[in-house]
């Protein structure tokens, strides 16, 4: 039951080229940094990446595929990416872009041995007759294109058929989680981290706090062990090495009678939500 392995490079030494990955991550909210690092240094290449979005700030899967490593993302959302705009707009990158809540639930039915499932999201359009561009030629021309999903009625609602997810290995960042692989994510970034990792066949967990079996309340587990295989303790300066994507800076208001001197308050779009200082 101890699923805790020493380095975070021992736990991917198995994947290889062409390997398929679900990566959790909102933004540079959970995002497992350590262990796409891990994947860089391996060499691993040719990667088919399913996540919200392709990393911000060269950091996150930014590191792989700034490095030409992946092959394909399955996605719902670009950014301000330039270097995924760019690859996917020159033809070297195969995107499939779909539905935020859509790419979830096929995430959460892939890892619940769902094969399929129902939805009205995308009906009327490209999602669901086909014709969105996955590859673009390099010269403005569409090499591949999504084909056309099957679409039913029921009770006078036209749904699309969507084909749940499973992939090679997941890749997850938790707040806390015990030996067993019990997860907490805290606060945006349990977003996509969990369906993530329940998609996964080999799921792999780097955690900021590990603790022993018992040491998280049941009724405070986000994520059940059952779907973790690997855990891998960040240390203190891996856990509190999170980024923020856009930094504000405000005068704080003047407090009391002393001296009226005023301090700044920081804020930004930080690796667990909304961080501020």
């Amino acid at each position: 039951m101890d699923k805790v392995v020493a380095t975070a490079a021992e736990a991917v030494a198995d994947a290889r080229d062409g390997a398929t990955l679900a990566v959790g991550g909102f933004g540079l909210s959970g995002v497992p940094n350590v262990l796409i690092g891990a994947l860089y240094d391996l060499g691993v290449k040719d990667l088919g990446v399913v996540s919200n979005n392709c990393g911000a700030l060269e950091s996150g899967l930014a590191v792989l595929l700034s490095a030409g490593r992946i092959a394909r993302v399955t996605g719902s959302y670009i950014g301000a990416n330039k270097e995924f705009a760019r690859q996917y707009l020159g033809g070297e990158l195969e995107v499939e872009m779909i539905p935020q809540g859509t790419l979830a639930e096929r995430l959460r039915a892939g890892g619940l041995g769902i094969p399929a499932f129902y939805t009205p999201a995308g009906v009327g359009t490209q999602v669901a007759d086909g014709g969105l561009p996955w590859r673009y030629d390099g010269q403005g021309g569409v090499a591949v294109a999504s084909p056309p999903k099957e679409v039913r009625t029921f009770d006078g609602t036209e749904y699309v058929l969507e084909h749940g997810i499973r992939t090679d290995f997941a890749l997850v960042r938790a707040a806390r989680g015990d030996r067993h692989g019990n997860l907490v994510f805290n606060k945006s970034s349990r977003n996509f981290n969990p369906l993530a990792a329940m998609a996964g066949r080999v799921t792999v967990a780097e955690v900021e706090e590990l603790v022993e079996p018992g040491g998280i309340d049941p009724d405070q587990v986000h994520l059940p062990g059952v779907f973790v295989q690997r855990v891998v303790a960040l240390t203190p300066e891996q856990a509190v090495d999170k980024g923020i994507e856009r930094r504000t800076v405000s005068a704080s208001p003047t407090r009391g009678t002393g001296t009226g001197s005023t301090g700044t308050r920081t804020t930004g779009t930080g690796s667990t939500g909304t961080e501020s200082a």
